[in-house]
């Protein structure tokens, strides 16, 4: 029988990629087509053979399924070809929503930490049984006799409610996407819908107040991972050091052994918690867990760190004020000693003007923060506010720089700086780091 060829419009998304090459694992033929613009995406798609052009109605022709970035539609010309030829059409979250049912599926949701959990679940996963993951760094792996499918599970624009997972990590609700949610209600409208479609079991961050409110359907159930004596999993006797962190974990106060992880900052304990939870219901050896988290080195783009010339580079995807917080923490853990300087750059002028008091809070934790210019969407072009607007704002300055241009950044010696952004930050690490081997 002659599989389904898939096109991948928008081939290049982090998502996008990561679902092409799971099919392309899988033995489907896969295509797609994209922007020109290189991107880090890229490199994994070209090195499984799968071919990219340009956007093109010519790309369009029978036999074809059509599989539609979240973010093209009637506009495009290929989308606009495949309708005048009535092929079919699936979005991203319908084709990983069907795919997931074959295996035993558990999806990561949360305005924060979904790629790292993912990442880090399917690494443990995967050490142990077969398994297959869909992570949104651009990350993906299909085995068609996996044991379990991991993947990331996006509330924007509901797209999560093509999902009904067998299990569901949720690491918090939080305001963002204030181009699509209405308000934090909206929000955890999206979330409460998802978690009745979930069939045997939820896992919730004990300290969100939002969380505490999510009613698992029948049949289903729920467990909170966290800090204290009242969640599921607990966390006691931590230990935090500069080469990673160490806890006990407690079920109903019964001890699953000693973890260690060469990761920081609280919210990795939290994250590890709900691996550690998922795996206890799989009846999952605590050994093999405890054996396989120690190897885990991480995912593209959260908390990537090098050290150039005197000073240690981080980039990280953070673009909300939580995640701000979450990775300055993790970075005065590793570096106690050292300064911690932020470049930023806003992603979104809505996201930024609706979060200010909150981007403004966490951004002051940090020694020193520079600004660059706000990235905007496909979207949102412009907007009422700007960069200097925040700077202004800050405790310590927000100084704007650009490519060309550094300021002051540039008289640091013997720091960690942290670049961080959603947009392409990475071409202000880039440049400073030339300037860093010329100074």
């Amino acid at each position: 029988m002659e599989k389904t060829q898939y096109h991948f419009v928008g081939i290049k998304g982090t998502g996008m990629s990561a679902l092409a090459l799971i099919l392309h694992d899988l033995g489907f033929p896969v295509q797609g087509s994209d922007i020109t613009k290189q991107t880090f995406t890229q490199t994994g798609l070209e090195q499984a053979g799968i071919k990219i052009t340009a956007f093109a109605a010519d790309n369009i022709h029978a036999g074809l399924t059509i599989v539609a970035g979240n973010a093209f539609g009637d506009d495009n010309s290929e989308i606009a070809q495949a309708k005048k030829l009535n092929l079919p059409m699936l979005t991203y979250p319908q084709l990983v929503g069907q795919l997931v049912q074959k295996y035993t599926s558990i999806g990561v949701a949360g305005a924060h930490g979904k790629t790292s959990t993912t990442g880090l679940l399917a690494h443990v996963l995967e050490g142990i049984a077969p398994t297959s993951y869909l992570i949104g760094d651009g990350t993906g792996k299909g085995i068609a006799e996996s044991q379990f499918f991991v993947f990331e599970a996006d509330e924007y624009r509901r797209h999560f409610l093509d999902y009904a997972p067998d299990y569901l990590i949720m690491t918090n609700i939080d305001f963002d996407h204030p181009d699509y949610f209405t308000d934090i209600d909206d929000v955890f409208d999206a979330f409460q819908t998802e978690a009745n479609q979930v069939q045997k079991a939820i896992f919730a961050w004990g300290d969100d107040p939002l969380l505490q409110k999510i009613t698992p359907p029948q049949g289903t159930k729920l467990y909170y991972y966290g800090l204290n004596d009242g969640d599921d999993f607990q966390a006691v006797g931590i230990k935090r050091t500069t080469t990673g962190s160490s806890f006990e974990v407690l079920h109903h106060q019964q001890s699953l052994g000693r973890f260690e992880i060469p990761m920081f900052g609280q919210h990795n304990i939290l994250n590890t918690l709900a691996v550690i939870g998922v795996s206890y219901l799989e009846q999952i050896a605590m050994s093999e867990v405890q054996h396989e988290l120690q190897t885990f080195s991480g995912v593209k783009r959260r908390y990537s760190e090098k050290q150039v010339a005197d000073m240690i580079l981080i980039d990280d995807y953070a673009h909300h004020p939580s995640e701000i917080k979450a990775t300055i923490d993790a970075a005065r853990q590793q570096y106690p000693d050292k300064k911690i300087l932020v470049v930023f750059q806003p992603h979104t002028y809505s996201r930024l003007q609706a979060l200010l008091p909150g981007f403004i809070t966490s951004l002051n934790l940090a020694d020193q923060v520079f600004l660059t210019e706000i990235f905007g969407s496909i979207r949102e072009q412009q907007g009422q506010i700007s960069s200097a607007d925040l700077g202004q704002q800050l405790a310590h300055g927000g100084e704007v720089i650009t490519q060309t241009d550094f300021g002051t950044l540039l008289d640091y010696h013997d720091a960690v700086v942290i670049f961080m952004g959603a947009g392409d930050i990475q071409k202000y690490e880039t440049a400073y780091e030339q300037q860093l081997k010329q100074r």
